[in-house]
């Protein structure tokens, strides 16, 4: 029997290592059912999310509308501060740019409290669509258990998809699950 040179050894099982994971691998993909849905188009089709999204919207521009005209009240007391200044005594124009920054300070907190990150908007938006994405949620859970998928992606997610086939798209599949017809 010929020995080799333990390089050529640990090369050859290396290589029969590999072919033996990659052989495995391409079995199990290929074993796998993979499938995609576009949420952008789901929601589009739902009436609920659309009338949700219109409320936000109209809250948002009412909120926007409220926090404007308190920053031009603030811009209207400093322009009358900025004239008035030269005439007033300096215990005065403390107590003036102590009101505009009180004041400033408060439009910024309602600012907050209506667009910050557990601000008003969030919780209403959580309150109108959550419920519209666990319907969607159960309805993908349904279709993946019942047609053995592994896998559904998100094509309209932050997912990067250069090419879908629309034979796997299932995006309609939701909507009719969910009661919805396209």
């Amino acid at each position: 029997m010929k020995t080799y040179p333990k390089t050529i050894a640990t090369i050859a099982m290396k290589s029969i290592i590999l072919f033996s994971i990659l052989s495995f691998a391409g079995f199990t993909a290929k074993a796998q059912k993979f499938a995609y849905v576009d949420t952008d188009y789901i929601l589009e089709h739902i009436p609920e999310y659309n009338s949700a999204q219109a409320t936000l919207d109209n809250l948002t521009v009412q909120w926007q509308k409220e926090i404007e005209a308190k920053f031009a009240e603030i811009e209207k007391m400093y322009k009358t501060y900025q004239t008035e200044s030269v005439l007033l005594p300096e215990e005065m124009k403390r107590k003036r740019e102590d009101e505009i920054i009180k004041k400033e300070k408060e439009v910024k907190d309602l600012q907050q409290k209506r667009f910050g990150k557990e601000g008003d908007l969030t919780k209403k938006r959580e309150e109108l669509i959550k419920p519209i994405q666990e319907k969607i949620y159960t309805a993908l859970q349904e279709i993946a258990n019942q047609g053995n998928y592994a896998v559904i992606f998100d094509k309209a997610g932050s997912l990067s998809m250069v090419y879908t086939n629309p034979r796997f798209d299932i995006s309609e599949e939701v909507l009719t699950k969910m009661g919805y017809s396209y």
